[in-house]
């Protein structure tokens, strides 16, 4: 869980990427608008879940929320903030002061209090809010992700969140497991289970009700099948066969404190092709590869290109075939936090991975007629190499 109040003190403060506290201005603040229930810049910096948008702001180290009446005193218990403040005795101030009560009024307000007049968002910073501030004279300025630095590296107790995280999705995998071991293979091609055509929908069902059922939140989980499984974010649909790849990608988020585990796998009812069993080798050596590379000071191009070479040697190529990508097209890697995708990236692009990263190592392979393959762990980079938060085994034919 977040800090509560009383272990307040001992959270760390916050500054954006890109700025050093030291350097950051007597006049100058941190400033989110926006609800933590769907923003994790604003989950991360207030603690706590609210469905609807607040004020957030941190000025000379301390850090500040505007609640309203219905949401105070359950921010005063659980937000980790040096205070919280009301909304409502702001909008009465500006009654009777003759102002307008919007948000404009009431940021004017606590700015003008504090003599702050220099503001840094982020970059889902509302644009009508970044304009009217600087129509009153405030110089906004807008920072990219990661918004807080802090973030990318993950505290201990954030690991333990998403190893959480991870083991409800091996739940929830295991129980997609269980009912296609229960499945009859019949003469059209098809699973059955209980006398009826097993479809994507049904494991989905099976899955996402055990996630349910432990506190987490399922989202668009994915159990595609056969030539679904070549658009990697399929989400599956429909009647399944035997003999072909099902691809499960599970990533629950934690009702309690916003993490996510993430999780893939991939498995055949039946007897699966030379063809398959081949690409299934070749992404389970490809991710060895990133288990082998992933440390700290790794450069996570290289570590995707290591396995695009891999895959070449090997007789999978990946480029546009019949129309459609095929191949290795996507990413190795993402960070995993309070949201399902962060910085840093491994892909074809610079990231230098550091001790504390949280990262997904996903390596797949895609190709129409045959199905797809993908394989995914996440481990957390140390000083030496990375340490598996996955406690999931592999297995291809059910």
């Amino acid at each position: 869980m977040f800090p509560s109040r009383s272990a307040q003190s001992k959270a760390k403060t916050i500054f954006p990427a890109g700025n050093d506290p030291r350097r950051l201005r007597s006049d100058q603040a941190l400033l989110l608008v926006s609800a933590s229930e769907g923003d994790a810049n604003m989950l991360y910096a207030a603690g706590f879940f609210v469905p609807d948008p607040f004020i957030f702001f941190q000025h000379k180290r301390k850090k500040y929320v505007v609640m309203s009446d219905l949401e105070i005193d359950r921010a005063k218990k659980q937000a980790s903030a040096d205070r919280v403040l009301s909304l409502s005795l702001y909008q009465r101030k500006l009654r009777k002061m003759g102002r307008p009560t919007a948000m404009i009024d009431i940021l004017d307000l606590l700015f003008r209090e504090r003599s702050i007049r220099r503001l840094v968002v982020p970059a889902n910073f509302s644009a009508l809010y970044a304009d009217q501030l600087r129509a009153k004279g405030y110089s906004v300025q807008i920072k990219r992700d990661p918004f807080f630095a802090e973030r990318e590296t993950k505290s201990g107790a954030e690991v333990k969140h998403i190893a959480e995280s991870l083991r409800v999705a091996r739940l929830g995998l295991e129980a997609g497991i269980r009912a296609l071991k229960r499945t009859k293979i019949k003469r059209d091609g098809y699973l059955y289970l209980d006398g009826a055509r097993l479809t994507s929908e049904t494991l989905k069902t099976a899955v996402n009700t055990t996630i349910m059922a432990q506190g987490w939140l399922p989202s668009h989980t994915i159990i595609s099948s056969g030539n679904q499984c070549v658009d990697p974010h399929h989400e599956g649909s429909g009647p399944i066969k035997a003999h072909t790849s099902i691809i499960f990608d599970i990533f629950p988020r934690s009702q309690k404190n916003g993490y996510f585990g993430d999780l893939s796998r991939t498995v055949v009812r039946g007897r699966a092709s030379d063809k398959l069993k081949d690409i299934y080798a070749a992404v389970q050596a490809g991710q060895q590869i990133g288990f082998d590379m992933i440390r700290d000071g790794a450069n996570g191009k290289e570590v995707h290109q290591k396995i695009l070479d891999l895959f070449s040697a090997r007789g999978f190529p990946t480029g546009r075939l019949n129309g459609r990508m095929q191949g290795f097209f996507h990413g190795t890697g993402h960070g995993l936090g309070l949201d399902i995708h962060e910085p840093p990236r491994i892909a074809p692009v610079e990231a230098t991975l550091k001790t504390g990263h949280v990262v997904t190592v996903e390596p797949g392979l895609y190709y129409l007629g045959v199905g797809g393959v993908r394989l995914e762990d996440v481990v957390v980079v140390t000083a030496r190499g990375n340490r598996n938060l996955t406690d999931c085994p592999q297995f291809l034919e059910i």
